[in-house]
């Protein structure tokens, strides 16, 4: 919360009443929102997580409207429409704004009790009557809420305007009670990057340090999905079977873990951003001047739920049991 010692040290003499003591990490999680919320980066950022949605409804606005008129006839739109796959959008848009969330959580998250740290305040959150947990769970809370509503928001944006546009194309025949599955994917996301980011605040005196700690493991991790997609690019192109570790591996990273969950909630392998497009470009899957591409090979899909679901919980749980274990109530005097 501060970033200088503290010099009010006159709680060290109060008896008074201490009332209000139910919901202490509510408190807690309402400063956090708070002091996130009066930043403009984290507005930007908010906004700017949302760039492919953007993306998506300009395409789909322009297919349905001026495309149509174009032809004389809606036929040339519907031609398009009637291939999307509606909740595989939702997806990618849900991957393209991974990196985004992560800095988000680096501005509001990762600093947090690092910064409380630097500055002794954990004296005084933990001084009577606020607990170790009080302070870690409305921490956590504070983060999870605010990195759930910037991943979900612009996804529901899209879905109301899918919904209100795009029955006739099988918008919610396709994908009935997708807007709840959103919300399920948004909270794995608020989840892990709360849990994640407080354990490596915990671990630190400075927020900058936390900062560059986390964004160090969020890329390693990504180079690793990254080497993993490009063995089962090769594979495709070689017309060789891609290693099953291989294909799951691809989501052995904070990146992947989030994709991966959200695949198998919204109940999809994935496809290509847009019909036609692939390692094929508009043949179907067919390379210029060369042989034809499995895109069902070319596109990893869900990985299996037996390991990355018990994986997200313990990262989640794990992650809020570091931060708790690394509370301590230490004043430093001199």
């Amino acid at each position: 919360m501060s970033n200088s010692p503290i010099a009010d040290l006159s709680y060290r003499h109060y008896d008074g009443p201490l009332s209000g003591v139910s919901k202490r990490w509510w408190s807690i999680a309402k400063m956090t929102m708070q002091v996130a919320t009066k930043r403009r980066g984290f507005w930007g950022w908010s906004l700017f997580s949302a760039w492919w949605f953007f993306i998506l409804l300009a395409v789909f606005w322009f297919a349905d409207n001026v495309l149509g008129n174009l032809t004389g006839s809606a036929g040339g739109a519907n031609a398009f429409l009637q291939q999307i796959k509606w909740k595989d959008q939702f997806v990618h848009g849900y991957s393209y704004s991974q990196m985004i969330l992560m800095v988000v959580t680096l501005m509001i998250g990762v600093g947090s009790i690092a910064n409380d740290n630097r500055a002794n305040a954990l004296l005084v959150y933990l001084s009577k009557p606020c607990s170790r947990f009080d302070y870690v769970f409305g921490k956590w809370l504070g983060v999870f809420i605010l990195i759930s509503l910037v991943s979900f928001v612009p996804m529901m944006v899209f879905w109301l305007y899918g919904y209100m546009s795009f029955q006739q194309y099988g918008f919610w025949k396709d994908a009935p009670w997708l807007f709840l599955k959103l919300a399920l994917v948004s909270i794995c996301s608020g989840a892990l990057h709360a849990s994640l980011g407080l354990a490596v605040s915990s671990l630190f005196n400075q927020g900058r340090l936390a900062g560059a700690t986390y964004a160090g493991i969020y890329f390693m991790s990504y180079i690793l999905t990254q080497v993993m997609s490009g063995f089962n690019a090769s594979s495709t192109f070689q017309k060789t079977p891609t290693p099953a570790i291989v294909r799951q591996l691809f989501y052995g990273s904070i990146d992947g873990i989030q994709i991966g969950l959200s695949k198998l909630i919204i109940g999809t392998n994935g496809s290509p951003l847009f019909p036609g497009m692939g390692p094929g470009g508009g043949g179907g899957g067919r390379r210029r001047n060369g042989p034809q591409i499995d895109v069902d090979q070319w596109i990893i899909g869900a990985p299996n739920a037996s390991w990355i679901v018990p994986v997200f919980f313990v990262l989640v749980i794990g992650g809020f049991a570091v931060a708790y274990s690394r509370i301590k109530a230490v004043e430093v005097v001199g």
